[in-house]
């Protein structure tokens, strides 16, 4: 079973909602995704024992593990022309606060609602910046996820400990 990219949103979210009570659609909603989605991406997650379907939570050690080290390998961000939208990795919060401000344009999910202007920076999946401009949560997490897709080491090691806060706050 391969996984898919929305199956990492999936559990991202879970991972933001911090709670093993959740129900396929209430996921699914918040995704912009179908409930069937949902529950496809928590079966491959689960073959790929990154989701523990006794808990019914992230089997978060594996997780981290995953992130650290093959997300980059398996979802490549595609990077594109200047344009308007979020900011991620390196631009964007919990990442920023730690980098200086660099004079080249920052990486942004392409959104029309976007303020930033700067070089396109493909999401993780095609619904992930309107999830996370439902949930403040969910968006640092998907940029410190983007910060371990595509960025330089300095970035990289700041990402793995804003994650390792996320994944094991007390």
């Amino acid at each position: 079973m391969i996984l898919k990219p929305q199956d990492i949103l999936v559990l991202l979210k879970l991972v933001a909602m911090g709670r093993p009570n959740f129900t396929y659609n209430d996921v699914a909603e918040s995704l912009s995704m179908s409930s069937s989605e949902v529950h496809a991406g928590i079966k491959r997650t689960t073959a790929g024992r990154l989701f523990d379907a006794n808990t019914m939570s992230p089997n978060r050690k594996a997780l981290e593990e995953f992130l650290v080290h093959g997300i980059k390998y398996c979802f490549i961000p595609e990077r594109g022309e200047i344009t308007r939208g979020l900011p991620t990795s390196y631009a964007a919060p919990p990442i920023q606060e730690h980098i200086i401000e660099q004079d080249e344009y920052p990486p942004v999910w392409p959104h029309p609602e976007g303020k930033v202007r700067g070089y396109s920076f493909a999401p993780i999946y095609r619904t992930a910046p309107e999830a996370a401009m439902k949930d403040e949560r969910l968006y640092r997490l998907l940029v410190v996820v983007d910060a371990l897709r595509d960025s330089r080491a300095r970035e990289r090691e700041i990402a793995v400990k804003e994650l390792k806060k996320f994944l094991f706050r007390a």
